[in-house]
């Protein structure tokens, strides 16, 4: 009898621990994918993600039908391609000024303007045929005409992640906003297909209507995005913009977050002169001299990047194995479909393996082979191969998005990270619109092998520029905001002791 007592008694607490070992796993799992850094995030972060996925929705939906909507509309190719280039450059300038004075303007309301810029084009879209009238309208406004992030809201959106966001979780709430984005012009792209669907084969609409009823929906998207963004709290204000209101209040707000308290030490490093600026200059973000070089090699190393990119499109790619093996647009088509959803993947995977190696690292490491991949593409005479290498290429293309995102906010200093993100956008955007000029003239003299060599090289260029510049100076901007938000804390602490010896 004893015996069997003896053999319940052990099994019992291994009985009761098994479930908090298996809790224990879960976290560890979700903690490796970033969820437990999303779902830890302030309101205002989670805000930021749906946003994303918003606006994406959107772009995805109007990308689809852009190009057929200006043919319905009577214009010719040419016009329609001039219409695209005009809209990538009214792009780039708008996207620069917002971004350029944002932070003093405040960006919660740069946001705003930026959404009902998006709601201004899909109402005129929906309602106006004439050429010129919607090409003020999309270089004015916000249509992506190829389905990418456009506009300013990238740039500031990162920004206030990276404010609000400790630094060893912004490598998985990054990954996490990217996804979204993702998963935003994947189903808007969907959508609009069944949509269009509904409307001309259940509604028997004119397609020309059935276009503009997608404009219409294109509208109350960004009608959702507003709303969205007006739930934003103060928090999401450059830290000088709140050191403002602050100064201007008789009593501290008690959602502030910790990170809010910053402006206190980087007041103390803006200089004199900059609070002496009047007119326009006084809009204009501080940037220090040790800031310019570094600003100066990042916009020449993603330059260099995005000029790669752009010399091989997904849309030269998928002509490459057209051309060159006669591979049919279904077949292309899932395949490309399978690489986007294991790119999407990828993501979460550069997200835990930044924990262990650092952003820099883990750029380079998973950023090179891609490259390489993409330079071998060209060189196989057997299809299998080439497409071999486009799968592994496509497959990991993306997974520095996240640490890439998470550097450059542990190394451009707070007072500059709108600023300096949006130009980062404009030479991204500049460089790889030239790209597909070069890929046309090595097409014709029957050298499209070297269009992907010199792709692929260009950006492991990048990636090796990226390892020499910054591998040592993110760790001494990491230990210096570390020891910053260590003083904020500290400081914070302080104040909270005095309050209760204030009211005695």
């Amino acid at each position: 009898m004893s015996e069997q007592v003896d053999s319940r008694d052990p099994a019992t607490p291994a009985s009761e621990s098994e479930p908090l070992v298996k809790r224990s796993i879960t976290r560890t799992v979700l903690s490796e994918l970033g969820l437990v850094s999303l779902w830890d995030s302030q309101r205002d972060v989670k805000l930021l993600c749906g946003q994303r996925f918003v606006r994406m929705l959107g772009y995805g939906a109007s990308m689809l039908i852009l190009v057929a909507y200006l043919t319905a509309l009577g214009n010719r190719k040419t016009e329609i391609g001039l219409f695209m280039t005009l809209t990538l450059v009214g792009d780039v300038c708008i996207s620069f000024f917002l971004t350029l004075f944002a932070d003093a303007l405040g960006r919660k309301a740069t946001l705003a303007l930026g959404a009902l810029l998006m709601m201004g084009s899909g109402i005129v879209f929906a309602l106006c045929s004439s050429y010129w009238i919607l090409l003020v309208a999309a270089i004015l406004g916000v249509i992506s005409p190829n389905g990418n992030e456009i506009g300013p809201f990238r740039a500031i959106e990162e920004s206030i992640v990276a404010q609000l966001i400790v630094p060893e979780n912004r490598s998985d709430v990054y990954a996490w906003y990217s996804l979204f984005g993702l998963a935003g012009a994947a189903f808007g792209i969907m959508i609009c297909g069944w949509v269009l669907e509904l409307f001309t084969e259940v509604l028997h609409w004119d397609l020309l209507y059935s276009y503009r009823g997608i404009f219409i929906i294109y509208a109350a998207i960004g009608l959702l995005k507003l709303i969205l963004t007006v739930s934003l709290s103060h928090s999401v204000e450059s830290e000088k913009k709140q050191q403002q209101k602050k100064q201007n209040s008789s009593h501290r707000d008690e959602r502030t977050p910790l990170l809010r308290d910053e402006d206190s030490s980087n007041e103390q490093e803006v200089p004199t002169p900059a609070k002496l600026k009047s007119g326009l200059r006084r809009f204009l973000p501080a940037i220090g001299k040790e800031s310019v070089s570094v600003v100066t090699v990042l916009c020449f190393l993603f330059g260099l990047d995005s000029f790669g990119t752009g010399v091989n499109p997904l849309s030269w790619i998928t002509y490459y194995f057209q051309w060159r093996f006669g591979v049919e647009k279904g077949e292309l088509g899932s395949i490309f479909f399978v690489t986007q959803i294991v790119a999407a993947v990828s993501l979460l995977v550069a997200s835990a393996i930044a924990k262990r190696l650092g952003n820099v690292k883990t750029m380079v490491l998973t950023h090179l082979p891609s490259q390489i991949f993409r330079a071998l593409i060209g060189v196989p005479n057997n299809v299998h191969i080439a497409i071999l290498f486009c799968i592994l290429n496509s497959s990991t293309a993306s997974m520095d998005t996240a640490p890439r995102s998470a550097f450059l906010a542990t190394i451009i200093l707070p007072e500059e990270r709108t600023a300096v993100m949006g130009t980062l956008n404009v030479v991204k955007t500049t460089a790889s619109s030239l790209g597909p000029i070069i890929t046309g003239v090595l097409v014709d003299h029957n050298l499209y092998w070297v269009s992907f060599l010199l792709g692929g090289s260009l950006k492991a260029l990048y990636d090796v520029g990226i390892l020499i510049f910054f591998r040592h100076k993110e760790k001494e901007r990491e230990k210096s905001e570390r020891d910053r938000i260590q003083r904020q804390e500290q400081e914070r602490n302080r104040a909270e002791q005095s309050l209760p010896n204030e009211a005695s």
